[in-house]
This record gives C-alpha cells, structure tokens and sequence, in this order.
C-alpha cells in the first residue's frame, strides 16, 4: 500500500503548482483525501481535504481562494492546484488517506513520502 506525492519543486511567489498523490496497492476510491505540510521546525498542519465522492472539500483558512484539492473521476488520483504561492507555503507536502472526511492527521491511517515545496520571495 502506497501514497506517492509529486509535483513539488521550486516556484517563486505568485507562482503555481500542481501536486499529484497516486495510490498503488490497493484502492482508495471510497477513502477521504488530504493535504498537510510540514516546513522545517514546525508541526504538520492540515492544508486541504476532500471526501470519497469529491463533492464536499475544506482548507485551511491560509490557503482558502489560493490551493484548490480534486480528485479524477476514478478517484485514484488527488490532485492539490496551488496558486499564488507564498514564501510561507514553503514546506513537504504529504498526501493521505483516511475513513473519514477529516482534518485532523490522526485521523489519517495511510500517508505518502511527501514532496518538496519551495516558494522563494
């Protein structure tokens, strides 16, 4: 079983980016979908959700009207569109699998390796 995030990489502010997380091993078409991130020195934080039919979404209040999540129509794949990008969004971005239409990590069973997200001012 296996999240793999891509799409990271180095933008500068105003920037965009479009992250990916496939799944393998095993489905997760009917699993919520998340977003966190994680800059050097601080907790995971929660970025973007969306549930298994990918008609109800939530974001963090410091990227709402900025990042949009999505998920394809197989709802294999999850995408995090992220637009006018802050130095502050500099961070690994990891994607996630849970039960639930969640927030929180800990409600989260499976995570992907994280991809690096660089926004330089």
């Amino acid at each position: 079983v296996q999240l793999q995030a891509s799409g990271g990489g180095l933008v500068q502010a105003g920037g965009s980016l479009r992250l990916s997380c496939a799944a393998s091993g095993r489905t997760f078409s009917n699993y919520g979908m998340g977003w966190f991130r994680q800059a050097p020195g601080k907790e995971r934080e929660f970025v973007a959700a969306i549930n298994w039919s990918g008609d109800s979404t939530h974001y963090a209040d410091s990227v709402k009207g900025r990042f949009t999540i999505s998920r394809d129509k197989a709802k294999i794949t999850v995408h995090l569109q992220m637009n006018s990008l802050k130095p502050e969004d500099t961070a690994v971005y990891y994607c996630a699998a849970s039960r639930y239409f969640a927030t929180t990590s800990t409600d989260y069973g499976y995570w992907g390796r994280g991809t690096q997200v660089t926004v330089s001012s």
